[in-house]
């Protein structure tokens, strides 16, 4: 399977996404590059868009949709580290693609919103974790939450790329975005739908590529 046939097949279950589909594939592009140039995906979303961005990351750090097995060479090093639990880890072990939720860290998250202010919960963890060859992943249903805008304003002052999912208008984080995915809806409900098989075809399309 190629990222034509993902995508096409995305298309065919949801004819409503031909709408962003140049959006979609670029967004797989820009994620494979970033991914090659050794940099890391950080995701942040609200209330249901908060939960996709632990999805999402569930997909990319561990086999989606195909079998990811260790190298040889790190097979063996586990061997070598230990007899007991080597071979066990090497036939269990799988390989990633280095990916964070902004949304998973709660003592963290409490403390900057203590501390700082909600608005600057995921703003703050981009300066932390952000490095020039990331890509910050931004899910919000309306595209003006304040907290999101933070971060993406923060990623692109970094030198990061941003893309966003959205609403059929893209709100006030389309300005922030090198890609932003719109989705044909400004329904939440319907927009929170129709995010899921988007970025099922994105994690696919990438695991493809690189396993």
């Amino acid at each position: 399977m190629n990222s034509e046939t993902i995508l096409t097949n995305l298309e065919t279950r949801y004819p409503s996404l031909n709408s962003c589909k140049k959006e979609i594939k670029e967004a797989c592009n820009l994620l494979i590059k970033s991914y090659e140039d050794s940099g890391k995906l950080l995701v942040c979303g609200n209330g249901g868009s908060s939960s996709d961005a632990d999805h999402i990351v569930g997909e990319l750090m561990k086999s989606f949709s195909r079998k990811r097995p260790i190298d040889r060479t790190f097979a063996d090093k586990l061997n070598t580290t230990s007899n007991l639990r080597g071979t066990l880890l090497a036939s269990k072990l799988e390989k990633g693609l280095s990916a964070i939720s902004l949304n998973a860290h709660s003592s963290l998250v409490s403390a900057v919103s203590n501390d700082m202010g909600g608005d600057y919960i995921f703003a703050q963890q981009v300066v932390g974790y952000g490095n020039k060859n990331d890509t910050l992943l931004c899910i919000t249903t309306s595209g003006n939450s304040q907290n999101i805008l933070d971060a993406a304003i923060t990623a692109k002052a970094m030198g990061l790329k941003v893309i966003g999912l959205t609403g059929e208008t893209g709100g006030e984080l389309k300005q922030y975005c090198d890609i932003a995915i719109c989705v044909p809806s400004n329904s939440t409900p319907e927009i929170q739908e129709l995010h899921l098989p988007v970025y099922h075809a994105i994690c696919q399309v990438i695991e493809y590529h690189f396993f």
